[in-house]
């Protein structure tokens, strides 16, 4: 009787994943990638990430130094981020730059807007009164025939940036 196909339970084989030294070289180096972009933060934004205090300090103070004291600095920050597990400082990482677009999206919202009061008058106007009902639509309808004017004599778009200014201000206090 051969024994070939047949095992027994306590012969079962556990699967072994094999990593290679270029994949460990590759997870080592995105650590410390990802510890630079730290290092890159603002002190203020640094408080809201996820870390412990070995690495907040080691972070510190590479932002301190300069050159190699700041490359070995960076070494080291890598060194301690292979311990801990960075998906929840990523996930932070990643809702940062998220904020970061958003804002972008809403003022270039607000420049269309703008250029909308400027080419339309009041209509546009009531739809901006309409998103920011404390706005002042009589300054707005005021700056909005400047801008034409100045438009069509080519000269400096002075009350098309304080519409833009004005709206901001809307937007912000809304916030």
């Amino acid at each position: 009787m051969s024994r070939k196909n047949k095992r027994e339970p306590w012969e079962e084989e556990e699967e072994i994943i094999w990593v290679t030294k270029s994949e460990m070289k590759r997870d080592m180096t995105a650590l410390q990638e990802l510890g630079e972009e730290l290092v890159e933060l603002k002190p203020a934004v640094l408080e809201k990430f996820p870390l412990d205090d070995d690495l907040r300090t080691a972070i510190k103070d590479a932002q301190r130094f300069k050159n190699e004291a700041r490359r070995r600095q960076l070494q080291f920050i890598g060194k301690l981020m292979r311990n801990r597990d960075p998906e929840p400082i990523q996930a932070a990482l990643d809702k940062l730059r998220n904020k970061h677009a958003q804002a972008t999206i809403a003022l270039q919202k607000l420049e269309v807007l703008r250029d909308r009061i400027v080419e339309e008058g009041d209509k546009a106007i009531n739809d901006a009164m309409n998103l920011y009902p404390n706005a002042d639509r009589q300054r707005l309808r005021t700056l909005a025939r400047q801008a034409a004017k100045e438009k069509a004599g080519n000269k400096p778009p002075k009350a098309y940036r304080e519409i833009f200014q004005i709206l901001k201000a809307e937007m912000e206090s809304e916030d």
